[in-house]
Parts: structure tokens; C-alpha cells; sequence
């Protein structure tokens, strides 16, 4: 069980780690700011950079996952562990492979997923309006957002598949490094 003094204790050492090292926080930050607006300027590139980065993750994962399922073949379940890491080879065989077509794979599922999102942000909204009171609305905005979001994407296949994904990533690694540039700075106000 967590105690007040604990988190308290742990707050303490988290800020003074994060005070002692703002420099790497503000590198990284700068870093992924750039990377997000480089991303942001060619996103066909950062897209296809997105799918072959994926490629190698379900590749190397796959392969280290059917190592440890045949280290540990008398443990439960030998035969799902099989099947799971056969398949992350597998697509990370054909994402690296066929990245241009990956790419417009993986653009499909980002706009289902925003379009699922935003089905479930607004049902959520509408069930909770009596609990949330006027914030109800800012989630039901959040939800037509992301639906709104899907059907550019859906709506533009497969050129969509160009931009998208690199987009989104971009805008995610801007905001991503604005936030560690602000909090490696305040860091440093507070040493």
C-alpha cells in the first residue's frame, strides 16, 4: 500500500532527478521538435519512415518471442506464444518488404481507430452529460473531432496514406518535445 509520505518522498526525488538532468530533457525535446517538424514538412517520408520503423519492431519482437517460447516450451500456453510471435514476423516481413503498401495498411487502421475513438468519446459524453455538467460538451467536440479526423483520412485513401501518418506522428513528437523543452526549463529555473 502507498503511503501520503511515500508519494510524497517520491515526488521529492522525481523532481530533484528531473532538476539535475534539464539539459538531457532539453535536447531531447529540441530533438523531437525538430524531428516532429521535419516530419510535419514531408510526412510520405516520415509515413514510410513510421511503417519500416514498425517493420523491424514486429521483426525483432517476433524473433525474440519465438526464442523465449521455445526457451520456455513447458510453460502454458507454448502454442498461442508460438503463433504470436510466427505472426509479428510475418508482418514485420511484409512491412518491410512492401512498406508503400504497409503504409496504406497502416493508415486504414489509424482511421478506423479514430473513427472507433470518437464513436466511443461521444457515447461516453452523452451518457455522462449529467455528471460532467458543461465539460460534457468539450468531450463531445473531442469526439466529432476525431471522427471528423477519420473521414479525412478514410475519405482520401489510398492517397491519404501519403500524409497521414507521418502527420500525425509529427504533430505528436512537436507537442511531445514542446512539452520536455517547457518542463526541462522550468527545471532549471527551480535549481
Amino acid at each position: 500500500m502507498t503511503l501520503p509520505q511515500d508519494i510524497a518522498s517520491l515526488q521529492t526525488k522525481m523532481s530533484a532527478a528531473v532538476r539535475e538532468h534539464w539539459k538531457a530533457f532539453l535536447i531531447e525535446g529540441i530533438l523531437l521538435v525538430v524531428l516532429g517538424l521535419a516530419a510535419m514538412i514531408i510526412p510520405p517520408l516520415a509515413s514510410l519512415a513510421v511503417t519500416i520503423f514498425l517493420g523491424w519492431m514486429f521483426l525483432i519482437s517476433g524473433v525474440a518471442g519465438l526464442v523465449l517460447t521455445f526457451w520456455a516450451r513447458q510453460m502454458p500456453g507454448f502454442w498461442w506464444s508460438l503463433i504470436s510471435a510466427v505472426l509479428a514476423i510475418g508482418a514485420g516481413i511484409v512491412l518491410l518488404a512492401r512498406p508503400v503498401q504497409g503504409t496504406l495498411t497502416l493508415t486504414i487502421v489509424v482511421g478506423a481507430y479514430f473513427l472507433a475513438e470518437g464513436v466511443a468519446t461521444i457515447m461516453y459524453a452523452l451518457e455522462h452529460k449529467k455528471e460532467l455538467s458543461e465539460r460534457w460538451g468539450w468531450l463531445l467536440t473531442a469526439g466529432i473531432m476525431d471522427i471528423l479526423i477519420a473521414g479525412f483520412i478514410i475519405a482520401g485513401l489510398p492517397g491519404s496514406a501519403l500524409w497521414a501518418l507521418g502527420l500525425l506522428v509529427g504533430i505528436n513528437m512537436l507537442f511531445g518535445g514542446a512539452t520536455l523543452i517547457g518542463m526541462a526549463l522550468a527545471a532549471r529555473k527551480g535549481a
